[in-house]
């Protein structure tokens, strides 16, 4: 029996497209389950005091995680993309035994080093096959369908390990849902899902014919990053978000802490930021297949700023659940909107690797984050480090709204010479 012919579109790779969706809803659960509870097992169980020795083991997965984005890119260009994802859940593996049993702080940071190793190959692959199935018409949809699986499912791990350590401790068994993650994540990505080169290949040929010559890795790079307007400008965006993100992860379950919520509401309030930044992703992605690109991701980073800013005032759990909300909303605008603007454009024979180098520099934020507010925090308090942050965000809008131009329907780079970038 001959295969089926390969097709572009949602609709003509919906039972693929829905796998990849729940496979990186199980990517997204295995980072859930740290949210509302290492922090507090660093200064329960390993007596850390200093902000910035706490938040090392995020600095520790936000470093691994960017340099294994942009491996990933390259890889799946070079091996294919299934490969990359199983080796990603072989990664998986061993972490949820790690945090059970960790006799040292040392043995988390060694957890957190091969956790950031397998998000970097999972979550870097669901993307990219995601956008190989979708084509040019529906890559936000794609996007914000791809995102909200994975940060609900944070939200989601994040809630219940809360739960689990207000009632049974903080160990072992909120990180025994990790096992589950690993064994039904890993197994689907074996024996169900497919690669999607060949619809790589489809979407080159509709760009021009005969595949141009792939760029060298030095190539992508410097474009991405630096020479591109539009790609540079999300790269930047793309990193203060994560910083956000890195912060919110370390700096408010203690801010949470101090003022007096119990490890239940932290669990609560951790879940509120993921579950709305997932759910909103079921119409921002979409959105910006309308709207456009730039508008959204303005908007949506001086929302980020104003949750921070609420949270960091805050003193109740309204006022925090009020924060956390806007912080999620304002990251649902921008972060499908992001990867749909770097499927914009580059080209389909080097946008994985050009999604890889966006990935490298967004998850540098996670380290930027976790350094930069632990600093802050220890030399000036928890609400401090938050508002240093939120004027960082404040920032990053400027550069957006001054470089960046849409680049919804602009197709890829002008001065391309071929594929090359």
């Amino acid at each position: 029996m001959s295969a089926p012919p390969v097709r572009l579109g949602l609709r003509a790779n919906a039972a693929q497209f829905a796998l990849l969706v729940l496979v990186n809803a199980f990517v997204g659960a295995m980072v859930g389950m740290e949210r509302s509870v290492l922090p507090a097992l660093a200064e329960a169980e390993f007596h850390l005091a200093a902000r910035a020795a706490i938040l090392s083991f995020i600095l520790v997965f936000g470093l691994t995680k960017a340099l294994t984005n942009y491996l990933a890119g390259r890889w799946s260009d070079r091996f294919g993309r299934k490969r990359v994802l199983v080796a990603g859940w072989l990664f998986a593996a061993p972490v949820p035994f790690l945090l059970m049993w960790a006799p040292s702080w040392g043995w988390v940071l060694a957890a957190n080093l091969l956790l950031g190793l397998s998000q970097g190959l999972t979550w870097s692959t669901t993307v990219i096959m995601k956008i190989d199935l979708a084509g040019p018409k529906d890559r936000g949809l794609a996007m914000g369908l791809n995102e909200f699986a994975g940060y609900f499912a944070v939200a989601l791990s994040a809630l219940a390990t809360g739960l689990i350590a207000a009632e049974h401790g903080l160990r072992p068994w909120p990180f025994a849902l990790g096992l589950g993650y690993v064994a039904i994540g890993g197994l689907l990505s074996v024996f169900a899902v497919k690669d999607t080169l060949q619809h790589v290949h489809l979407e080159a040929a509709r760009h021009g014919g005969a595949r141009p010559p792939a760029p060298s890795p030095r190539e992508v790079f410097t474009r991405t990053s630096f020479g591109d307007p539009d790609l540079s400008s999300v790269c930047q965006a793309g990193l203060v978000n994560n910083l956000n993100d890195g912060m919110a992860w370390g700096i408010f379950p203690l801010l949470f802490a101090a003022a007096g919520m119990s490890l239940g509401q932290i669990g609560a309030l951790a879940a509120i930021y993921p579950a709305v930044w997932g759910l909103s992703q079921l119409l921002t992605g979409a959105l910006s297949d309308r709207l456009g690109r730039k508008g959204l991701i303005v908007a949506g980073l001086w929302t980020q700023a104003a949750g921070i800013v609420v949270t960091a005032l805050g003193a109740s759990f309204g006022q925090f659940a009020t924060g956390a909300a806007l912080l999620g909303l304002g990251t649902a605008m921008v972060y499908p909107t992001l990867l749909a603007a770097i499927g914009d454009r580059a080209q389909p024979s080097w946008r994985a690797s050009a999604v890889g180098v966006y990935r490298l520099w967004r998850d540098l934020g996670y380290a930027v984050g976790a350094l930069l507010a632990g600093i802050v925090a220890d030399a000036f308090g928890l609400a401090a480090a938050s508002l240093t942050v939120a004027a960082l965000t404040f920032g990053s809008v400027v550069v957006v709204a001054l470089r960046m131009r849409e680049t919804l329907g602009r197709g890829g780079p002008e001065a391309l010479g071929g594929g090359r970038p």
